[in-house]
């Protein structure tokens, strides 16, 4: 069991999904956007977390696991951005854009998540779900470290290829 805050989550998006004309605001689109959205993130294992570090955007690789409803990732402790991630909002994305080089799929698409994250424990049998990490990161032997984001809003975009030409 993860131990974290409890959280709201809030409504998902999809992609071209808007309140009244003009608002710019999400609108309560279905929960079964944002339930496809984690769907696919746990179909993939590595995404991109942005954040603010001295206030510049900055983007991180991290691996993920879909647990209890939120995306914990595992990064490398020696790095230091889970420090600048601690207890704040941050994003999340990931997609299957390279399985077009490989040619293993007709669709693709890229699921982004925005809650705040938190520096988390995880017990042992979801570390073990991570499975091996890397022996070093920059010359420093890996010493992984895990957030929980809780996602409070879910992007989904998906491209879809016709056949002929």
């Amino acid at each position: 069991m993860l131990s974290s805050r409890p959280s709201d989550t809030g409504t998902a998006t999809g992609a071209g999904s808007f309140g009244p004309a003009g608002s710019g605001e999400p609108s309560g689109s279905s929960a079964a956007d944002k339930l496809r959205a984690i769907e696919l993130l746990g179909s993939v294992r590595y995404g991109r977390l942005a954040m603010s570090m001295r206030a510049l955007p900055f983007l991180a690789v991290a691996r993920h696991m879909v647990i209890e409803g939120g995306v914990v990732l595992r990064m490398h402790r020696g790095l230091g951005f889970h420090e600048s991630c601690d207890g704040s909002v941050v994003a999340y994305g990931a997609d299957n854009f390279d399985a077009s080089a490989s040619g293993d799929a007709d669709d693709l698409w890229s699921v982004q998540f925005t809650g705040p994250v938190q520096i988390v424990r995880p017990a042992s049998d979801q570390c073990e779900r991570f499975g091996t990490g890397p022996s070093e990161v920059n010359g420093e032997h890996f010493d992984p470290v895990y957030l929980r984001l809780d996602p409070h809003l879910a992007h989904m975009h998906t491209l879809t290829f016709d056949a002929s030409p």
